[in-house]
């Protein structure tokens, strides 16, 4: 497991010094900067060792008949490992991710090995066929499409002609999951804001990313209506009833990263200063999420509360000046939960890299 140490000497190249310098912390301002070639060798170990693994697994499926009692690796020839099918997802991303920044990795051979073998046309056809069924209609909705389509996004946008057929391979599925979008929110009437997987505002956050970059107008408005319809009259979330036991996302802080792609900048600020005026005041603090037993699957889930929280202030800071101040908080609850994540148990090993690479990204952005 990485020591403070080496996580103030390496990650992000950040002078942590609030982590590592007490004499300093009131003082000095942490520096963020860019994951470095050492951190992505570190990081890629983790979906490296997950995507493959076929079990543990926890399937979500609901079960039609005796029929559907197969290997998970028989109805998901691509996500098979990392625990469960949307883990698995994002483990992709953070392979192609780190590979696409990265070139040189350690492992690039290997990551290009596993990408080619499972990311095939035959295999994502039997990922489609196991969505196209109607008693799987509601399967990963919407966490894993968010990812699947975050996933997608990202090999679009890798300039390797391997990437480009790897994106074709996977273009069905996407095209489902957006399929998906498009017939379910105009049926949800009311937001959902847990901090777990069913959380609307990250539901729609990625697959927002997604409709931009890959031009897709018709998903683009969609999620942009329906954000404002759920969210626009939202006022003074109650982040101090945050977070619940098993978060990792916080509700209020989604919301913003959603609000803040689909609105116009003066009235994304204008619906900030209603919905959490706090956030402007330079003296501002958020205590991170705590961990007591990393070895359990649900409690552990607090250290991705630390880095989608991360991700989120950091993108508030990115664009707003005013906000810079966040970029500490941010930084703080970085350097809480990032030094847990290699040598650490199978429960976070298989799924809180990716959350540390959204964060260290969006950091540097």
């Amino acid at each position: 497991m990485l020591k403070a140490l080496s996580f103030c000497t390496a990650l992000l190249s950040m002078v942590l010094l609030q982590a590592c310098s007490p004499a300093t912390q009131d003082t000095e301002r942490m520096a963020s900067h860019h994951l470095t070639l050492s951190e992505a060798n570190k990081l890629v170990e983790l979906p490296l060792h997950c995507v493959e693994t076929p079990y543990p697994y926890k399937t979500g499926a609901v079960l039609g008949s005796a029929a559907d009692l197969k290997e998970p690796s028989v109805l998901h020839p691509v996500f098979y490992g990392c625990f469960d099918w949307h883990s698995a997802v994002h483990g992709y991303w953070s392979m192609v991710t780190l590979l696409q920044q990265y070139p040189d990795l350690e492992q690039a051979d290997e990551v290009k090995v596993v990408l080619k073998r499972n990311l095939t046309a035959e295999n994502v056809a039997r990922e489609v066929d196991f969505f196209s069924k109607d008693i799987n209609d509601s399967f990963e909705r919407t966490y894993g499409w968010a990812w699947l389509l975050k996933l997608s996004d990202e090999l679009h946008s890798w300039k390797d002609p391997m990437a480009k057929e790897l994106a074709a391979n996977l273009q069905p599925l996407a095209d489902l999951i957006v399929e998906r979008y498009i017939n379910f929110l105009p049926r949800l009437v009311y937001p959902v804001r847990v901090g777990e997987h069913t959380n609307t505002a990250f539901g729609l956050s990625f697959a927002y990313d997604y409709a931009v970059n890959r031009e897709h107008t018709e998903l683009q408005q969609l999620i942009a209506q329906r954000a404002k319809d759920y969210f626009s009259e939202d006022k003074k979330c109650p982040i101090a009833w945050e977070p619940s036991g098993y978060d990792f996302l916080s509700p209020c802080l989604e919301e913003i990263g959603l609000m803040q792609r689909v609105l116009p900048k003066q009235q994304f600020l204008t619906w900030l200063d209603d919905f959490m005026p706090q956030l402007a005041d330079p003296d501002y603090s958020l205590a991170v999420g705590k961990v007591s037993d990393r070895t359990d699957g649900k409690l552990v889930h607090l250290d991705g509360l630390n880095f989608s929280r991360a991700w989120n202030l950091y993108a508030l800071a990115n664009q707003y000046p005013q906000y810079e101040h966040l970029r500490e908080v941010a930084d703080k609850h970085m350097a809480h939960s990032y030094p847990n994540l290699v040598g650490d148990s199978y429960e976070g090993g298989h799924w809180l890299g990716s959350f540390a690479i959204q964060a260290l990204n969006q950091a540097q952005q």
